[in-house]
């Protein structure tokens, strides 16, 4: 079975099927390729099971024809197509509005909706929670929502315009609490979790529904 192999400092191994329905393996340093091969055999059920079913759900590449339906903020919103409009994308709460182009006009329109959305967000939960980051860079990204290096410097994934808000708001405070805990322990969690009492229903959301986010990638 064809993997990526990931290796690190941690001290269990993990299993990830991503968007492309390809198997992640994250391993510690030191263990053995043959240990590696023996845990994934054993799991080759949960791996055929998970990744037919992502193969099953992934969306087609939108074609940007007219009524082909968009999300945003987790709502989805019809295309029309308007050789009468200015060029680019445009929406009006309703509809989506294009002259003509595809898919860079909505990656365009996405990161500069993302930016006006999440980054007043950003400020308020680092100000109101005293959390200190430098830098906040915008991306569109296929593994990640979001990320924070060991300088606090954070990485937004900007597809997540089409997630509800508090599904943002969770990927938000997922990463400012990183500026303090470099890590997934339980007081990560817990940090998280006086923030944001429901973010595991954010969790569940991104989880269930997130390939959608990627589908005009």
């Amino acid at each position: 079975m064809d993997y990526q192999l990931i290796r690190s400092k941690r001290k269990t191994l993990s299993l990830q099927i991503n968007n492309n329905a390809e198997l992640i393996v994250r391993a510690p340093n030191r263990l053995s390729v043959k240990k590696i091969d023996q845990f994934i055999d054993e799991k080759s059920s949960w791996i055929d099971k998970k990744s037919s079913s992502i193969r099953a759900n992934k969306p087609h590449k939108p074609s940007y024809t007219e009524g082909e339906k968009f999300l945003y903020l987790g709502c989805e919103y019809p295309l029309s197509i308007n050789t009468d409009n200015a060029k680019g994308l445009r929406f009006n709460g309703e509809i989506f509005n294009l002259n003509s182009g595809g898919k860079q006009d909505f990656l365009a329109w996405y990161k500069a909706s993302f930016k006006k959305i999440a980054l007043p967000r950003l400020e308020y939960y680092a100000k109101k929670h005293q959390f200190n980051c430098n830098q906040v860079r915008l991306k569109s990204q296929k593994t990640l929502w979001g990320s924070c290096s060991g300088t606090n410097n954070i990485n937004l994934n900007y597809l997540l315009i089409g997630a509800p808000i508090s599904v943002i708001d969770y990927v938000i405070v997922h990463e400012l609490c990183h500026t303090i805990h470099k890590n997934h322990s339980k007081v990560f969690w817990d940090l998280v979790m006086q923030i944001l009492p429901n973010y595991k229903a954010s969790k569940r959301w991104l989880k269930d529904e997130g390939y959608k986010l990627h589908q005009i990638q």
